[in-house]
């Protein structure tokens, strides 16, 4: 059976671009299509009590997640990752934290036009932006973050790795993930991190 496999991240998180390459990988190597979601930590956030240094960044966060969300809605699914790929690029192996840097430079590889930039400063589409967060993290619980990945049907948030494996190791782990989560009964499974995100385009076989 082909794996249905929905994808939800934030185009501002590490730990989900990190996720987000694994699984690029495992779609490769099994053939099967990924339907990507926007969600957005700032509205996961948004009646929580965060540090201040947390807080500081969700104006940012927000103008990516808005940026997609109407890509999404105007250009279709395939944009999504596309405008993710070509952000998160820049952002995370990019090192680059400037929105007015990041976002022109992703639209044009993209091929959109400069003025969808206005897109990144509109609530115009918040309203999809909201029904595709709340649409995966209320599979999961409100008590957990970005990625949200849900494989035919069964929910998890994470895997949380550093970095992304490759070839057969990306295999390996997700069948273990994936029969992990397909236990109605799991819940958890959980150990501090050690490291870093790691970012290059090799891997680890």
């Amino acid at each position: 059976m082909t794996d249905s496999v929905d994808f939800w991240f934030d185009p501002s998180c590490p730990w989900a671009w990190m996720t987000s390459r694994w699984v690029d990988e495992v779609a490769r190597l099994r053939d099967f299509e990924v339907t990507w979601h926007v969600m957005s930590l700032a509205v996961l956030n948004e009646d929580q009590e965060v540090s201040e240094e947390y807080a500081a960044f969700f104006p940012r966060a927000l103008r990516y997640t808005r940026l997609v969300a109407a890509a999404g809605a105007l250009h279709g699914q395939p944009m999504i990752k596309a405008l993710y790929d070509a952000l998160g690029t820049q952002i995370h192996p990019g090192g680059n934290s400037n929105p007015d840097e990041v976002i022109p430079a992703a639209l044009a590889e993209v091929g959109l036009p400069a003025g969808f930039a206005a897109f990144a400063d509109s609530d115009e589409y918040d309203l999809e932006m909201r029904t595709s967060h709340f649409d995966g993290i209320n599979r999961v619980g409100q008590d957990v973050g970005t990625p949200v990945i849900a494989v035919n049907g069964v929910a998890f948030f994470g895997p949380v790795i550093s970095p992304a494996p490759m070839g057969d190791a990306a295999l390996s782990l997700w069948d273990g993930v994936v029969a992990l989560a397909s236990y109605d009964g799991f819940f958890e499974l959980k150990r501090s991190r050690t490291r870093e995100p790691i970012f290059h385009s090799g891997g680890q076989h």
